[in-house]
């Protein structure tokens, strides 16, 4: 799997789910990651079919955080699995191998691991810095540890945590290709500025 860019998750977006996922369509984010926590099973798969109906048949490849079976049912491009959560062999047997896996890293050896871990597409390494995301965060990794896994990683990563427009650049001068940012999208209430936001981020990419 080749590096992709950007990539943006979906959590509690203020413009809605199925708006967020429509400008991430049009402006050509290639990996997009439903990921809602604590959601009722029900509603869950009821947001995730309404954003692959969105991602359907476009470049944006639609990935369910945590839920293989919810990936399953609504036929989602790939799922994303932690540290805690089912083994990427186990998921493998329930998605099979059409789908893309990934897999979350909080160290340089969970990230060495992730390298001989069959099944694995690419994985998520962070936080690079501190973040209130998650309702207890891993240990920040820093631009240092971020860099030495870039080095040796056979998979793409996907540096997560803390990033913003102010220290994305220490980010993308560590050698990240595929920065997430997950706040700086989805706190904003108008879908133009959220759209603003994807496309600034997007050329200091380029």
């Amino acid at each position: 799997m080749d590096n992709f860019g950007l990539y943006v998750i979906l959590t509690r977006p203020a413009i809605g789910h199925t708006a967020a996922a429509e400008i991430a369509v049009r402006r050509g984010v290639r990996m997009l990651q439903l990921r809602e926590k604590g959601m009722p099973d029900g509603e869950l798969l009821r947001i995730a079919r309404e954003v692959r109906a969105v991602t359907r048949g476009t470049a944006t490849r639609f990935i369910i955080n945590d839920r293989p079976d919810i990936a399953a049912l609504c036929d989602a491009d790939g799922v994303h699995v932690g540290q805690d959560d089912l083994p990427v062999a186990e998921v493998r047997r329930i998605v099979g191998d059409r789908m893309i896996v990934g897999l979350s890293t909080h160290s340089v050896v969970q990230a060495t691991e992730a390298q001989s871990l069959p099944g694995v597409d690419y994985i998520g390494f962070g936080p690079v810095y501190p973040t209130t995301t998650k309702a207890v965060p891993d240990p920040v990794v820093g631009t240092t540890l971020l860099k030495k896994v870039l080095g040796f990683s056979r998979l793409p990563v996907v540096a997560i945590g803390g990033i913003f427009p102010e220290n994305i650049a220490a980010v993308i001068d560590a050698g990240a290709r595929n920065p997430c940012l997950v706040r700086y999208f989805m706190e904003p209430p108008k879908p133009a500025e959220v759209e603003r936001r994807i496309a600034c981020v997007q050329r200091m990419l380029a």
